[in-house]
């Protein structure tokens, strides 16, 4: 099969990092139309300058990085500093990327991508808040009908909130935005923190990481260093959760991953529960499933292909 022709849509964050280097890594499985940007785990200026120092990294600065919208559809924009470090990639000492950030506005790619490509043959994958699909969707419906999946990060159920009791930190940036994308009809595929909170950083993976030798290996090992140390005193976990790898693994392996077609809404009105996925996972509303929700994941299968990728850059 050639390779599946896909949109990552980020806001690098550490997880995201580490999910566009497996991407670049593979292109075998999965070919980068472009990498598009949004405000989310920090402002916009640092989420589409961290994404060109990613490329960078990847040896890829012929990847093509896109701005996007700078804040969510009807809300302030919340950011996650206390999780990621004030400049969202904290850890590795990174140079300044030289590669240059494009002209074009990231909704208008995603759009122009979309029209230029035969129907059904390109994925879109959101790593962050939902507003550059979310617009891209309001600004030119005739787009939907041709998206071939949406796969993204984002939600909970069984693990409830990480940014409030109820909701995921995706989700609750721009809960507007996810209902529209919820709502579109477009194939959607979910990795929730009941997947990628399996999915986590022990001393001996980041080991791993760390004792490939290159660059790449050396600065992910570093990066889940500086963030680990959050989600471990939160979950008292024996590790981070590596949240966003879980979408580009899923493209590269989708047995590693195993899950429920199911209704899930988007709570939008409620601020006790904004942003809440809410997850028919017994299947009990009667309303008509738009999402496979994923639940579990082979994480020695899911770490053994992210170290054996990352070793070949």
């Amino acid at each position: 099969m050639p390779p599946r022709k896909i949109i990552i849509d980020t806001d690098p964050g550490q997880d995201d990092a580490v999910a566009i280097l497996l991407a670049l890594a593979s292109p075998d499985k999965i070919e980068v139309l472009g990498i598009t940007c949004v405000a989310g785990n920090v402002p916009l200026p640092l989420t589409s300058k961290n994404a060109r120092i990613v490329c960078e990294l990847a040896g890829r600065p012929d990847t093509r990085v896109f701005a996007g919208c700078d804040r969510p559809l009807g809300r302030d924009l919340v950011t996650a500093e206390h999780v990621h470090g004030k400049t969202g990639l904290d850890g590795p000492d990174l140079p300044d990327p030289v590669m240059p950030l494009q002209d074009q506005h990231a909704v208008d790619f995603i759009v122009d991508t979309l029209r230029a490509h035969a129907p059904g043959t390109v994925t879109l994958c959101p790593l962050g808040p939902l507003t550059n699909i979310a617009m891209a969707f309001e600004k030119a419906p005739d787009i939907i009908e041709r998206v071939a999946g949406i796969v993204l990060m984002g939600g909970a159920y069984f693990e409830v909130g990480n940014i409030t009791p109820a909701a995921e930190f995706n989700i609750y940036v721009d809960p507007q935005a996810a209902n529209i994308v919820f709502k579109s009809g477009a194939p959607l595929t979910v990795m929730p923190l009941d997947v990628t909170h399996k999915a986590l950083v022990t001393k001996p993976r980041n080991d791993a990481f760390r004792a490939l030798g290159n660059a790449v290996g050396v600065a992910v090992s570093q990066m889940t260093d500086f963030f680990e140390r959050y989600d471990k005193e939160k979950y008292g976990s024996a590790g981070a959760p590596l949240h966003d790898p879980c979408v580009t693994a899923y493209l590269i392996a989708p047995d590693l991953f195993s899950g429920r077609f199911i209704n899930v809404e988007i709570e939008t009105r409620s601020e006790l529960t904004m942003g809440m996925t809410v997850a028919d996972w017994w299947r009990v509303s009667g309303r008509a499933p738009n999402a496979t929700f994923m639940g579990d994941v082979d994480a020695d299968g899911f770490f053994a292909l992210l170290t054996e990728r990352l070793a070949r850059l």
